[in-house]
């Protein structure tokens, strides 16, 4: 049987740069040579790339970013078309764009759709005006409003992308917007909470003591607030971050990344992994836009690729399996070491932050609450 394989394209551009954000991301204005040129980039690492995996079945595209709903929709058609003649298309190839809800994207969901997406994966946030300014988004709550309700009837899949832990958020009010939320005919739901992450707007921002975040013991009652509200509603939390109403609503291209499966990253700063010989491989690219477009013409496509020893790859799918309910066979991390019996295995089954399994390894609600702990006790 030929394996199955992901593909990401990472598309870059914002209009505005969120004060949270620390992707590898540029601003859209002025860059319109430069994007026509990337788009042509991409398809030469695409043919390359394959040239690599050999014949594989593509189960799933994700354009991610940046704002990939700012990209030509005939743009994002001819990369969707070309993936699908570069390798074998499995039955139902999940292809999912992500886009920000303001009018001007809105009114090109139309052709996004005729152009072969069928879920959009709508950066929301938040469902109130004063977050969304908070937020540095450059959209109102009416605008995510109706954007919600325009991709819903012209997908046949809808995702939507929320923010928690805002400063002054409060468990009541979260719960009320999470219902509202609900309301607006998305199948799948992604809540983040908020990270200061270094070097962003929000960090320097927090140094100053100009943004206060929750503490935590706020941020673990909106994730339990999360849970509750979204479990009640038919919402399964099937990882960490992102809850489906049933088995069929699920990402299909994440559970690529939480399975361990093969994945092509294609764009500026993309990663990507492969099973090349036998051995897992790293692979990732320039991140400035401009770096991409010459490493491809060059003929360097991936530009860079890092074979993972054994352990490296074990390490790698324990972070990502735990993520995810069904968790994983011990036998995928054996190069750890661990079995059921293992002395650290039994204290985080004691601790109840790992589920007692004789097969597979699996962390319990709690024990995803504690991922960063779990897994560090885990790895070596």
């Amino acid at each position: 049987m030929t394996a199955a394989l992901g593909l990401y394209i990472h598309w870059p551009y914002c209009a505005k740069i969120c004060p949270y954000c620390d992707f590898n991301v540029y601003r859209a204005r002025g860059r319109e040579q430069e994007q026509a040129a990337l788009v042509r980039a991409i398809a030469a690492d695409l043919e390359a790339q394959r040239a690599l995996t050999g014949e594989r079945e593509l189960v799933s595209i994700f354009f991610g970013g940046g704002t990939p709903s700012l990209m030509d929709p005939d743009q994002a058609g001819e990369l969707i078309a070309l993936a699908r003649r570069l390798w074998t298309p499995a039955a139902q190839v999940e292809v999912t764009l992500e886009a920000n809800p303001t009018d001007a994207e809105t009114d090109r969901f139309a052709a996004f759709a005729a152009a072969g997406v069928d879920r959009l994966s709508l950066g929301l946030q938040a469902l109130d005006d004063a977050s969304l300014s908070l937020l540095g988004r450059n959209h109102d709550a009416a605008e995510a409003r109706r954007a919600a309700q325009v991709a819903a009837a012209t997908f046949p899949r809808l995702s939507v992308d929320l923010i928690y832990a805002r400063p002054g958020q409060t468990p009541q009010a979260w719960r009320e917007e999470l219902r509202e939320v609900l309301d607006l005919g998305a199948e799948h739901v992604s809540p983040y909470q908020l990270t200061i992450e270094a070097g962003t707007a929000f960090d320097r921002a927090v140094r100053r003591g100009t943004l206060v975040p929750p503490g935590d013991e706020t941020a673990a009652q909106l994730y339990e607030t999360t849970q509750t509200v979204l479990e009640a509603a038919g919402f399964t939390a099937y990882e960490v971050s992102n809850h489906a109403r049933g088995e069929a609503a699920r990402s299909r291209h994440n559970l690529v990344y939480w399975t361990g499966q093969d994945y092509v990253g294609a764009g500026p700063g993309a990663h990507g992994r492969l099973t090349l010989d036998g051995v897992r491989t790293a692979t990732f690219a320039p991140a400035r836009p401009a770096d991409y477009i010459a490493a491809v013409a060059a003929g360097q496509t991936p530009a860079g690729r890092e074979p993972l020893d054994a352990v490296e790859a074990a390490e790698e799918r324990l972070l990502a399996g735990l993520r995810i309910t069904q968790g994983l066979d011990f036998a995928e991390v054996a190069a750890l070491d661990l079995s059921p019996d293992h002395p650290k295995v039994a204290d985080l089954v004691a601790a109840g932050l790992i589920a007692l399994d004789r097969e597979r390894l699996r962390a319990t609600p709690a024990g995803r609450l504690l991922l960063d702990h779990v897994t560090s006790r885990l790895a070596t």
